[in-house]
């Protein structure tokens, strides 16, 4: 095969509407734009969800602040699970600033949770603002411990 060959799929390209090109083409004169208005003029139409005079769509739902439903009060954590732990080494302390040296947070000013997924293999220093008890127990395991730090509010 060379570039020479190269095709488009049969029907993914489409032939552009040439409007105004006499009336037996099917689009001449008003150019299927209708006859007069503001549709028919040059520049005419409608800003994005105008609705003619009723009220807009967005404006008759009640009004919500933040994104959607989500709650003030949530904390947003960084997740890291114990098999990405597997990369310190015996005895090492792992806390927040470790682990955004070892580039395993997404964003540092988030508090840090250690979740349980994978096994852990050596014994480390664990300090993170929350663990979860599968998580801790399998630290402890380990021969490794946990610290929770509190939470900056």
């Amino acid at each position: 095969m060379k570039l020479h060959d190269l095709k488009p799929n049969e029907g993914s390209k489409k032939n552009r509407k040439r409007v105004g090109r006499g009336i037996s083409a099917g689009q001449g004169k008003t150019s299927g734009r209708g006859t007069k208005g503001q549709g028919a003029r040059s520049g005419g139409g409608t800003r994005l969800y105008h609705q003619g005079g009723n009220l807009p769509f967005f404006r008759r739902l009640p009004f919500m602040r933040g994104k959607g439903f989500t709650p003030f009060s949530r904390v947003e954590y960084n997740e890291v699970n114990l098999d990405q732990l597997a990369q310190f080494q015996a005895g090492s302390e792992v806390n927040p600033q470790a682990l955004e040296a070892a580039r395993l947070l997404r964003d540092a000013r988030k508090p840090v949770v250690i979740l349980g997924r994978g096994e852990l293999g050596v014994a480390l220093k664990v300090s993170a603002h929350r663990v979860t008890k599968g998580a801790q127990a399998k630290i402890e395991a380990a021969g490794g411990s946990v610290e929770i730090l509190p939470l900056q509010g």
